[in-house]
């Protein structure tokens, strides 16, 4: 119990006194829905009269509850009027969970089409309990938001609290100094100069791949299912690549075993994906991370406590566990490496990091845990992002057969030209077809719809376009009130008429091999690729946006030459964190699969 009192404390901290629940409850209770009136009359129950609260086994629970759900719910609930009330938006959000389930959802496209379309760059949402948060990809705001105020606007305290206790301390999982302090160093690390000695390795994988596809067309054209092919490709890339970590996935197609921890890494995104976890991650994980309890025996303590009934925790739990065991195998294997002088000709991104950590000034190291935790980290940003993307584009590719036979034969020009066999990093950019390809899928189809950041202090955002108030006042500005969740849709500005033309929403890829439109230029997209949100921008920018493209290349480049890929049943596309393909319209259990008709190529 000893053990408990910092944790207890830091709880008891955030419980409200007696005077202070019956202060707000008359604000409260003028707000109320009447079908959540009685909420109120509970909480006095909370604190009866004689209680003794200096006991730390007393406290425990009421404190729990109090500090993570009652409180921060009153909180709300007594919200008077704000400076987003101004700010257009649909209605139709529901009492709890606002337009969440609206916004985060696997058929979420019509509904973010719709808001585009009807209120333009900025519009009003409301989360949990009807708090306001912002819809926004009005150009100049996201300068604002990714560049200019970028230390205003950080990842969210239900991102990185959801992250932490998954990965550690990593990129995903960190914010201000800290998140600097790791990028500073990872950067160096994914340089051109570097990813040009991975081509090998890169074309190793690939040439697997296409072995894979040529035993299953050995008979004619046959249906294959591009979800676990890709997914495995971009997994053995990653591995060796980033971890100089062999697990063979590509293989598992043919039967082989799959090792567990790529078993783990595939299980995050579906187990993840439920109502249930998303209210989690939006209400108690916020204060968990304030808490600085989301990565501690404490967190261990509650996902075992709650995973008793919910199996889908416990499933998740098991993930965590073997992806830090693993990780942690390979740290100290690499780690020896290192200090035996055994690793200096190794090319992959983790041995580097540790080479050049190990050199660093003492105010620039990565601790170990924080090292431990850029493994699963880099592993699972690689992932999905890349495979999806690749699955996209064969996909439109299928739809679209003059485009897949004017990129084969630009193949294979360059086949005639360079040789059949790999080809360099230039060699590979010099395929401006390919380029153009790759460009338009990632520009009207991105894999992340959506990101979202939190202002962690009041803030204006300019408008590149002035917008009507509720109350038909026009204005080029919106005040943001600390705390507020802002959506940014990448979707949205990056298919915005306003910028790429009537033609927006068409995939063409020529677009890409002409001058693009000034309004385009003009826009100042804050986009670390090509006038794009695809990989965002700022400090917190896709550090491996290069490393996906160039995987992308090498793939395409493998397969497009000998092999004919046509339509096979209907994909849906659902919005599941990252765009994920199904062959059903109500994907099942999350399991993705994108089905198409290959062929060898004439």
């Amino acid at each position: 119990m000893d053990s408990l009192q910092p944790i207890v404390e830091r709880l008891h901290a955030l419980v409200p006194t007696a005077e202070q629940v019956n202060a707000i409850l008359e604000a409260v209770l003028s707000r109320l829905p009447p079908s959540v009136s009685s909420l109120a009359s509970s909480v006095p129950s909370l604190s009866p009269a004689g209680s003794d609260y200096t006991s730390p086994a007393k406290l425990i629970p009421g404190s729990i509850f109090v500090a993570l759900v009652v409180w921060p719910l009153l909180r709300r609930l007594a919200r008077g009027p704000g400076p987003l009330d101004k700010v257009l938006g649909p209605e139709g959000a529901g009492f709890i969970a606002g337009h969440l389930p609206l916004v985060f959802t696997p058929n979420a496209w019509g509904f973010h089409e719709m808001v585009a379309k009807k209120y333009g760059g900025i519009a009003k949402l409301h989360g949990f309990f009807r708090k306001p948060m912002l819809f926004v990809y009005d150009p100049k705001a996201l300068y604002h938001i990714f560049l200019k105020d970028q230390h205003t606007f950080e990842e969210s305290d239900s991102f990185v609290g959801t992250n932490q206790p998954v990965f550690g301390d990593g990129l995903l999982s960190t914010l201000g100094e800290q998140h600097r302090r790791q990028r500073k160093m990872l950067n160096p690390v994914f340089s051109i100069a570097h990813m040009k000695r991975m081509i090998p390795t890169f074309f190793d994988i690939t040439f697997q791949l296409r072995e894979i596809f040529l035993e299953k067309t050995a008979n004619g054209p046959t249906e294959l299912d591009m979800s676990p092919l890709m997914t495995s490709t971009a997994l053995e890339i990653i591995s060796q690549c980033g971890l100089g970590q062999k697990f063979n996935t590509v293989q598992v197609a043919n039967g082989a075993d799959e090792h567990e921890y790529i078993k783990a890494m595939k299980m995050l995104l579906p187990l993840g994906a439920s109502p249930f976890l998303l209210m989690v991650r939006t209400m108690v994980m916020p204060t968990l991370y304030r808490l600085k309890l989301s990565n501690t025996r404490f967190m261990r303590l509650v996902v075992n406590l709650v995973g008793i009934p919910y199996r889908r925790l416990r499933l998740l739990k098991q993930a965590v566990d073997v992806m830090h065991k693993t990780s942690v195998g390979i740290f100290n294997a690499k780690k020896k490496a290192v200090a035996d002088g055994e690793d200096g000709d190794q090319t992959d991104f983790l041995s580097i990091l540790m080479r050049e950590n190990a050199k660093a000034s003492k105010e620039d190291q990565l601790p170990d845990n924080e090292v431990i935790a850029q493994i699963s980290t880099i592993m699972f940003a690689a992932m999905d992002t890349t495979s999806n993307a690749l699955c996209r584009i064969l996909y439109l590719l299928s739809k679209n057969q003059d485009a897949q036979e004017r990129l084969r034969a630009e193949i294979r020009e360059a086949k005639q030209r360079f040789g059949d066999g790999e080809l360099s990093y230039d060699q590979l950019g010099s395929l401006t077809y390919l380029d153009a390809v790759i460009r338009e899928t990632l520009r009207r189809y991105s894999p992340a719809a959506v990101v979202t950041r939190e202002s962690n202090k009041d803030a204006i955002l300019p408008l590149s376009k002035p917008i009507t108030t509720t109350d038909g006042a026009q204005t080029q500005e919106v005040y943001v009130p600390k705390d507020t969740m802002v959506i940014i849709s990448i979707n949205s500005i990056n298919n915005d008429p306003d910028i790429w033309g009537d033609d927006a929403h068409e995939w063409k890829p020529e677009r890409w091999l002409k001058p693009l439109p000034e309004e385009v230029v003009e826009a100042k997209i804050p986009g670390v690729y090509s006038h794009l949100m695809t990989f965002i921008g700022g400090g917190r920018a896709c550090i491996g946006f290069k490393f996906s493209e160039m995987e992308m290349k090498v793939v395409l480049y493998t397969l497009l030459d000998g092999f004919k890929f046509s339509p096979g049943k209907e994909i849906y596309w659902n919005m599941i964190g990252v765009a994920t393909p199904s062959s059903q319209p109500e994907m099942k259990e999350f399991k993705s699969d994108c089905p198409l008709v290959v062929s060898r190529a004439d």
